[in-house]
């Protein structure tokens, strides 16, 4: 199970959000890169790099900053955040991102994700981020009358292999992970899921590793870490 420690960025900062509220921002650190850094230095295999603004505000976004990480870092990262072409797709795993996250494209654009998916099989994952069950998009503004689970099974179908699942209720509560909906999509969809929002605790990790072999593929950790609740150390050696 991988640890992913997340970095959100918006207008330049590492922040988090509460539910995805911008209203209710906590600003963690004014530089992501010395975050990023000091989240591979304490061990991380893996980071989430996810771009707010490039997700919520058309026409801005934090593409240079996370430039400058894919050339710090010497561990992979998957990007996030307002990829709405394949010239997004394509530039920013030229300029060094491991995988490319498509979340509100994948549901408005249905081609985009099958060109993706062809030219970049291993390097595309689809977020899902679930409201009541149902996919929110837009940078979380806008709820679509799709399920989740339904529409993760169309993934599968369409060569999808690996879907990050976000319970929105969720994010950035320190309340623990909704582990029934995770083990939901994993059994009905066959996809191997990245699980993140909620997770508070060792224990929250203990009972999502317990799912790894059902097919849960790696869990996000933002707040937990940020606030302290147990050290990045701890986490990694949870997965």
């Amino acid at each position: 199970m991988i640890i992913f420690p997340a970095v959100d960025m918006r207008q330049g900062r590492c922040v988090r959000l509460r539910q995805g509220r911008a209203k209710d921002e906590t600003v963690y650190s004014e530089d992501p890169v010395v975050v990023s850094q000091r989240w591979w230095e304490q061990g991380a295999s893996w980071l989430h790099l996810v771009d707010l603004d490039g997700a919520m505000v058309p026409g801005k976004n934090n593409r240079l900053i996370a430039q400058r990480i894919f050339e710090v870092l010497p561990i992979p990262v998957q990007f996030g955040g307002g990829i709405r072409t394949l010239l997004d797709v394509q530039e920013l795993l030229a300029a060094g991102a491991a995988r490319v996250i498509l979340g509100t494209a994948a549901v408005e654009n249905p081609e985009l994700l099958e060109q993706a998916l062809t030219r970049y099989p291993n390097q595309v994952v689809v977020g899902l981020d679930a409201q009541n069950g149902f996919l929110a998009t837009r940078g979380w503004n806008r709820v679509e009358s799709l399920e989740v689970l339904s529409f993760a099974c169309d993934l599968a179908t369409r060569g999808v292999e690996r879907v990050i699942y976000t319970d929105i209720s969720k994010d950035g509560m320190l309340k623990g992970p909704n582990l029934e909906g995770i083990k939901r999509l994993i059994d009905g969809s066959g996809l191997k899921v990245i699980a993140s929002g909620g997770v508070s605790s060792l224990k929250d990790l203990a009972e999502l590793k317990a799912l790894e072999s059902l097919g849960l593929d790696g869990v996000i950790i933002g707040k937990a870490l940020y606030e302290g609740r147990f050290s990045l150390r701890k986490a990694l050696e949870k997965g």
